[in-house]
């Protein structure tokens, strides 16, 4: 005879690891049986054919206070033999995510960073609206950028929520935002306003653990490659983007067609990608951000990656920070719609560098960065020539964009083997010196520029790249990839 069957499994695991779990507690069957069939009948209907039921908003595979309802997969198939399964894909099922579902992936992130680059051309139209002087105006952008930096804080939830959920909410939230500030009567409710969007524009970052989640592993790194390239063009292409819609139907236009394009984005985002279970930490928000630094300590790739990082996006922003200066001044004297149109060669220096993931899911990622590298440094050769030769520039742009997304793009897929699990810290931390460096050639390349013009914009912004080539160099082959 038969003994009781015992189901259940112990909170956190996923189906996989439940199916085999609960098949190992069946009951064994006696040995007085008298044939098979009765053992195999008993086997069909074990725990193996049991799946967890939906979770609610924002819940894990692996609620320690909430268990877990199991039902057979005949309920299931008898409710609605052609519906689709009403509950969510396991993370350890295998996963691929196809190129239009990447390719919204992309769009999503590059509207959303650009929310917080839009105001940097506008701030001639925001002073004359609400009458704040010219020196003061430039707040505008400062608290967007310090609001960025503290949303990173964010970016660890997406390891304790559901990360489908927390996209969206996000996205509407930053629909709202964005229609407070094209509303805005005054300027105290537009600085709130885009305090708001500053913070909220870190949805960028959990898209891509996001991303790199429903991607396999064997393409993790186009996937990434093409989700950052979607974030760098929204950055590049912002400044063009605001300045044309101002000068065609004023500044409000930007944010109210923003949040439209926000609150779009978030439905399709919603409606079309899957709801990936995954494994829970156990550890609460404080412990979440405790972890973030802890990891730093404990994981030597992604200090590396992250000192990368700081080094090359502070060129990245030293260039685009004071490359208006030399192009708006003479003998060049070109417009800001002229200056603008710069974004587009640094688009496609950007939509270049996809291919970078696949290199790295190739187990080429060191080799990149090297070559990546050595561009970088070569492309301020052609940028320190822009008073003179607008090919050159152009050379240089295309040269600069292409490396600092090859080497980000790489950063990001090899950080993200590290611990799955912790996909969303890991993104956070890595950011914080993405955002450091872009701050230090912001305010590096002002205030070279005032003392030794161009040309000290320039040895600074050459210097850096060189830097980041020596480091790779001393650090390759130790445990860096």
């Amino acid at each position: 005879m038969v003994s009781p069957c015992k189901i259940g499994s112990p909170a956190g695991q996923t189906d996989g690891a439940s199916d085999a779990k609960a098949a190992s507690d069946v009951a064994v069957v006696d040995a007085s049986v008298p044939t098979p069939a009765a053992a195999h009948h008993q086997n069909q209907t074990s725990a193996s054919d049991l799946k967890p039921a939906p979770t609610s908003l924002f819940a894990s595979a692996s609620s320690p206070n909430s268990p877990p309802k199991w039902r057979s997969k005949a309920q299931s198939h008898s409710a609605s033999p052609s519906a689709p399964a009403s509950f969510p894909v396991p993370a350890s099922a295998p996963s691929s995510l196809s190129a239009s579902k990447a390719l919204l992936f992309s769009a999503a992130s590059g509207l959303a960073v650009a929310n917080i680059y839009y105001a940097q051309p506008l701030l001639d139209a925001l002073a004359s609206e609400f009458g704040v002087a010219p020196a003061a105006v430039g707040l505008v952008v400062t608290v967007t950028q310090i609001c960025y930096a503290l949303g990173l804080l964010l970016v660890p939830l997406g390891d304790l929520l559901n990360r489908r959920r927390l996209i969206v909410v996000q996205m509407l939230l930053s629909a709202g935002a964005l229609l407070i500030v094209g509303t805005a009567p005054s300027a105290p409710v537009l600085l709130a306003g885009l305090a708001a969007v500053g913070l909220l524009a870190v949805v960028t970052q959990v898209l891509v653990a996001y991303a790199s989640t429903l991607a396999s592993s064997a393409e993790r790194g186009r996937v990434v490659g093409v989700v950052q390239s979607g974030i760098v063009i929204g950055i590049l292409l912002a400044r063009t983007f605001a300045g044309t819609l101002t000068d065609l139907a004023g500044w409000r236009s930007v944010y109210l067609t923003s949040a439209l394009l926000m609150f779009a984005t978030g439905a399709a985002l919603y409606r079309i990608l899957p709801d990936v279970l995954h494994k829970k930490t156990e550890l609460s928000y404080p412990q979440l951000l405790r972890s973030v630094f802890a990891l730093f300590m404990e994981e030597r790739l992604l200090r590396i990656r992250a000192v990368l990082a700081f080094l090359i996006f502070t060129a990245f922003s030293t260039l685009w920070t004071g490359l208006v200066l030399p192009l708006s001044a003479p003998p060049l004297s070109l417009s800001h719609t002229a200056v603008g149109a710069f974004g587009l060669a640094g688009a496609a220096g950007a939509l270049a560098a996809a291919r970078a993931g696949r290199l790295a899911d190739r187990g080429l990622g060191q080799r990149t960065t090297g070559l990546a590298l050595v561009l970088l440094l070569a492309s301020w050769g052609f940028i320190g020539f822009t008073p003179h030769s607008l090919a050159a520039a152009v050379v240089g742009v295309i040269l600069l964009d292409l490396a600092v997304q090859a080497v980000h793009v790489t950063n990001q897929s090899l950080i993200f083997t590290v611990r799955p699990e912790a996909r969303s810290r890991l993104t956070a931390g890595y950011m914080i010196f993405y955002s450091l460096g872009s701050a230090t050639g912001a305010i590096a390349s002002t205030s070279l520029y005032a003392i030794g013009g161009w040309n000290g914009v320039c040895l600074f912004g050459a210097g850096v790249s060189g830097l980041a080539l020596l480091f790779w160099a001393v650090t390759r082959g130790r445990g860096s990839e």
